[in-house]
Order: C-alpha cells, then sequence, then structure tokens
C-alpha cells in the first residue's frame, strides 16, 4: 500500500443528532461500525433505514477548509459529521475501492452527500457548500484499531 494521505481526526456521537467528540483512537468492527459510535449502537438518524455505508464516513479536511473559504462558514472538523477527517486524500474517488486506514481495511460504498439535516445541526448553506465534497460512506472489511495519524492509503 502506498500512503496517499492520513486521519487528521476522529469523531463519534453516542446518539442520534448528538455532538460529535473528538477521540484519538477507535476500534472498528465489520459490519457495527466505529466502537461508541450511534451507527454502531444503531441508534443514528438513519439506522432504521436499508442501505448500506453506515459503519463508517470519512471526510476530506481540504473541503471542510473551502467551505470557509469560499462559503464563509467555518466548522469544527467534528460539525462535518463524519468519523474520519482526512488529509491529502480524494475520498470520492474511492466508492467501489478497497482502502487502508493504518491496518483496517475499508470499502468505499458511496458518497456522503451532505443534507437538510448536517445544515439543521450546523449553519445555513453548508449543505450547498459541501455538495460533492460531503464525503464517503464505507463498509469496515477487517476488525482493528484507527488512530489519528494513520496513513490512508489504496
Amino acid at each position: 500500500m502506498s500512503a496517499v494521505g492520513s486521519i487528521v481526526s476522529i469523531n463519534i456521537a453516542e446518539e442520534a443528532a448528538g455532538p460529535m467528540r473528538s477521540i484519538s483512537e477507535v476500534r472498528a468492527v465489520p459490519g457495527n461500525g466505529l466502537e461508541g459510535d450511534r451507527y454502531f449502537q444503531h441508534a443514528g438518524t438513519w439506522s432504521d433505514l436499508p442501505g448500506s455505508g453506515r459503519e463508517v464516513t470519512l471526510i476530506e479536511s481540504e473541503a471542510i477548509e473551502a467551505l470557509a473559504r469560499e462559503e464563509g462558514i467555518s466548522i469544527e472538523p467534528g460539525q462535518a459529521r463524519r468519523n474520519l477527517v482526512t488529509r491529502g486524500v480524494a475520498v470520492n474517488h474511492l466508492v467501489g475501492v478497497e482502502f487502508s486506514v493504518g491496518a483496517v481495511r475499508l470499502r468505499g460504498m458511496r458518497l456522503a452527500e451532505p443534507c437538510g439535516h448536517l445544515e439543521k445541526l450546523t449553519a445555513h448553506g453548508v449543505r450547498s457548500g459541501l455538495v460533492h465534497r460531503g464525503g464517503l460512506r464505507a463498509a469496515i472489511l477487517t476488525e482493528g484499531i484507527i488512530r489519528v495519524g494513520d496513513p490512508v492509503g489504496a
């Protein structure tokens, strides 16, 4: 694996619409998600809906920075409501691709386009400002610990 980026922030929320908490490491469990996160506990806003890609979500720190630069909307990495914040990774290119975050293998499932729920929890304009750069929904393929600073690569 050639490293193409890294994890700069890990964020989980214990309940639907609850505040995201930044942590330094987390256990990833196939079929369940990130230990301690709302979707691991099947308590997320969208947990009852069918579909894949709720195990772990990623967003580029560059997208959050662009939101501030282009729209004047500054949010903290956790406010994007994505679990893993990356630097140096084009996450849109990982749809349908197996990749590693440290020792954990993931598969990009689909884009995580921003929604009205995200905008309601943050600020007006976040939804339009993050269109096509709202992140990636991924499935966890192997169990392991993900840590801030871990390399991300295909």
